[in-house]
């Protein structure tokens, strides 16, 4: 077959890690990623357009005669590019991994998605939903659950919008500030209210052309800006895989009981789904129940997940891109993989931008996958709060991590931070 040109959308993490991967590939032509960031410029080549930029996207799609298109976040599936570019004539023919509108929505709405769950069967917390209308209706709910409260935006709010809230009252001002203050804008009006699962969190990942699907090597991420998981949410601070206790018994009631129904149902209710599925889960003495669906990878899991993926990744996204995923299977590397990210001084809050980033040369043992960041002058310098991720490898979590905070120590940027805990709570983790 000839070989392939594609277009990756996205600029995180995430796509420098996907951009290293499809880089390596034999069946690769030329690589291009929009808007991509200071490290995937060392892999590929950048082009200056918004991922959500549809207009921009199908002349890049036309000047560099481009047969894939890879999409990371979800901003563009939620508003509809598998449509764009299959309603264009003239663009018609280009593959794209990433699911409809309508598949979309089990990210862009967290009530579609709870109620897919509901229909279909599948384990999740007990919820109800509310606008400003039911207000009342939503503070009377709270009545029916112990502390805490998961209070959840349901559409997009950039991994900021879920709440959880020790105290009733509490709660309920929240409430108020979602669905009358605006809070989370038009994300938030409706809000999900949930009952709490206590447990160990862990994302389970497959890439599924609708029909067919492979299991990607799953992780664990750390949201909370301070160790000890306290603070503010942020978008993750460093993932592990694999998750100790995701094998055996487990990871078959995970397959059994959530993944496949989830394939299966969305094919019975006619939603062509083609691309990622992240399965956010909550391990609760043993049994697995959804948290929440993802329609692409996550970040940074992607960034210790991508890594450990022998295969020839771009094959397997052609082929899913093709619906011709059936009998694929992924060669995965067995050692542990891990990522810390580092973030700017302030984050998930205000934080200044324009930091210059010094010591990546003298990188060696991890692999550095760039989020927030852009080259000046020469230099690379910060654009975002999460800025650089580290992952290394080791033949246990305690070795990966060591790698991962030497390399930290070399690299320097004016209010650096990071977490030095990635990885506490799964210490002596078992089945």
């Amino acid at each position: 077959m000839k070989k392939l040109r594609v277009l990756l959308l996205g600029g995180g993490g995430r796509e420098h890690a996907i951009a290293w991967k499809i880089a390596q590939s034999e069946l690769l032509d030329e690589l291009f990623v929009a808007p991509g960031n200071g490290g995937t410029q060392a892999v590929a080549t950048n082009l200056g357009f918004g991922d959500s930029d549809f207009e921009a996207m199908k002349q890049a799609l036309l000047d560099h005669d481009i047969d894939l298109v890879v999409v990371g976040p979800e901003a563009p599936l939620v508003k509809g590019i598998r449509e764009f570019i299959e309603g264009d004539a003239a663009i018609a023919h280009v593959k794209i991994v990433g699911p409809g509108k309508i598949g979309a929505q089990l990210e862009g709405s967290k009530s579609f998605s709870k109620q897919f769950m509901q229909r279909q069967g599948i384990p999740t917390a007990r919820f109800g939903e509310f606008d400003a209308a039911q207000l009342a209706d939503a503070k009377a709910f709270l009545d029916g659950f112990n502390p805490p409260y998961v209070l959840k935006a349901d559409g997009l709010a950039a991994g900021k919008g879920v709440l959880i809230i020790d105290d009733k009252e509490e709660a309920k001002r929240e409430l108020d500030e979602m669905l009358v203050g605006g809070k989370f804008g038009d994300a938030g009006a409706r809000v999900v209210i949930e009952e709490f699962l206590a447990g160990i969190e862990l994302s389970v990942f497959a890439l599924t052309d609708g029909t067919d699907y492979v299991l990607l090597p799953e992780a664990k991420d750390y949201k909370r800006i301070g160790e000890g998981d306290v603070g503010l949410n942020t978008g993750g601070m460093g993932s592990i895989s694999p998750v100790p206790f995701a094998k055996g018994a487990f990871m078959e009631k995970v397959i059994t009981k959530i993944v496949d129904p989830t394939i299966q149902g969305l094919k019975k209710e006619g939603i062509d789904y083609n691309g990622f599925l992240f399965v956010g889960l909550m391990n609760v003495d043993g049994e697995p129940f959804v948290i929440e669906y993802n329609c692409r990878m996550g970040d940074p899991e992607t960034e210790s997940v991508v890594p450990r993926i022998k295969s020839d990744l771009l094959s397997v996204l052609w082929k899913c891109g093709n619906a011709a995923l059936a009998g694929e299977e992924l060669i995965v590397d067995e050692r542990t993989a891990t990522c810390v990210m580092a973030v700017s001084g302030g984050y998930p809050e205000a934080y200044e931008k324009g930091k210059e980033i010094e010591g990546l040369s003298q990188v060696s043992d991890s692999l550095v996958f760039h989020a927030g960041t852009k080259e000046r002058d020469g230099s690379i310098v910060s654009s975002g709060g999460r800025v650089i991720a580290f992952t290394s490898f080791g033949n246990t979590m305690a070795e990966a991590l060591e790698k991962s905070y030497q390399s930290l120590s070399k690299v320097h940027f004016d209010k650096m931070y990071y977490r030095k805990d990635i990885g506490f709570d799964l210490v002596g983790s078992k089945d």
